[in-house]
């Protein structure tokens, strides 16, 4: 369920953000192209003019993270901590790494276990009653799970313990968030793009630098079935390099069905060698034609918008268009799209959602023990359901 949603531009909200570290590609530049020449795919002397423009635009970034995270490891910025457990899925590239459904998968595994779990987030591109896409999907995904989305995390968790009475906190893309205090950091690296291609942003997609994962208690490779054992081998060394103490783990996103937008479920062989005209507003396209495959769907046209895209009323009559000329049966987005768009159909062409589900490939043994840890320490702690400063 929903939260109400506390005021993310409050003075205490901006004193605590001089610096907001980066979760989107620069709006100057769209989002496929930013890719293509970040990952060195487009060549010519254009492409190579902006990457060394955006190689010095890396530099003031990186000293200022730098700084940021010296000051936090040296104990020179309060943080603050709840009563409650807080545990934090993030990540160390520009979305697109599966965020959403291993917070899903989280909420499910605490609640079968009898806590009342509330989400937290910052609540980025959020429309005008204050939710953004993630968190009208996690409510659909999860009704029975308040939802608390602020830029000031802190004030977040204090309304979800000390309003909504939940004793566990799920902070999502919560790694950069460190003023509020967690019991296990969780972090999520895409089998498709695991190291922002070298770079920090937004020379790269890296947020921050890879030795930030030795602050990392469990690093889950995502998407981990679309690259060889011997890269998920070649990964999973490097990740023992820059954080040793953390668990390794390794998820696909497995399809589970295929929804309307009016909730009804179907199976999603139902469009199994069917020709179906796909799109999606993700940080990594990619990964969701991936999972198109998985299904056997004959993609006839396809398309890609940038992530968190806020679909205007023109764009869904482009988008009717465009189906009506693919001549396909059926038009298939993401779960995160359809909420947005709230249509059963395009055109008279029926509207589809993949829903995906995490499954684990390899480390759900070692996360639950870890996740059990965490437990185990609330209720040797007990106190009260409130947030130290």
């Amino acid at each position: 369920m929903a939260a109400e949603q506390p005021d993310a531009a409050s003075g205490e909200a901006r004193e605590a953000y001089p610096f907001q570290v980066a979760d989107a590609p620069p709006k100057w530049m769209d989002p496929a192209r930013f890719r293509e020449i970040v990952s060195g795919k487009r060549q010519g002397v254009g492409a190579s003019l902006i990457r060394a423009g955006l190689r010095l635009a890396a530099i003031p970034y990186a000293a200022v993270v730098g700084a940021r995270n010296r000051l936090w490891d040296q104990g020179k910025i309060e943080i603050c901590r709840a009563a409650v457990p807080v545990v934090s899925v993030g990540n160390l590239t520009l979305g697109g790494t599966g965020k959403t459904p291993m917070v899903a998968y989280l909420a499910r595994w605490f609640r079968e276990q009898g806590r009342r779990v509330a989400i937290v987030s910052r609540g980025y591109g959020a429309g005008e009653d204050g939710r953004n896409d993630e968190a009208l999907e996690l409510e659909q995904q999860l009704p029975d799970v308040p939802h608390v989305q602020n830029a000031n995390r802190v004030d977040a968790a204090r309304v979800a313990t000390e309003e909504l009475e939940c004793d566990l906190v799920i902070m999502d893309d919560g790694f950069q968030h460190r003023r509020l205090h967690r019991d296990l950091d969780l972090v999520l690296i895409d089998a498709l793009e695991p190291f922002g291609h070298g770079h920090i942003f937004p020379r790269g997609t890296l947020r921050e630098p890879t030795s930030s994962l030795a602050r990392a208690d469990a690093v889950v490779l995502s998407r981990s079935d679309m690259i060889s054992p011997r890269e998920r081998a070649a990964l999973q060394q490097r990740v023992r390099l820059l954080a040793p103490r953390a668990i390794w783990a390794e998820v696909m996103h497995a399809p589970r069905a295929l929804l309307s937008a009016a909730g009804q479920e179907s199976a999603c062989q139902e469009l199994a060698g069917r020709r179906v005209a796909a799109f999606c507003g993700l940080g990594n396209p990619a990964g969701f034609r991936h999972t198109l495959e998985q299904c056997g769907y004959e993609v006839a046209a396809w398309r890609a918008f940038a992530d968190h895209y806020r679909y205007r009323r023109e764009d869904v009559a482009e988008l009717a268009n465009w189906a009506e000329t693919a001549q396909v049966e059926a038009v298939v987005c993401t779960h995160k799209d359809l909420v947005k768009l709230s249509v059963e159909s395009l055109g008279g062409i029926p509207l589809r959602a993949v829903a995906v589900g995490i499954e684990f490939r390899l480390g759900a043994e070692a996360l639950a023990e870890r996740l059990g840890e965490v437990l185990r320490m609330q209720q040797a702690a007990g106190g009260e359901s409130a947030v130290e400063e």
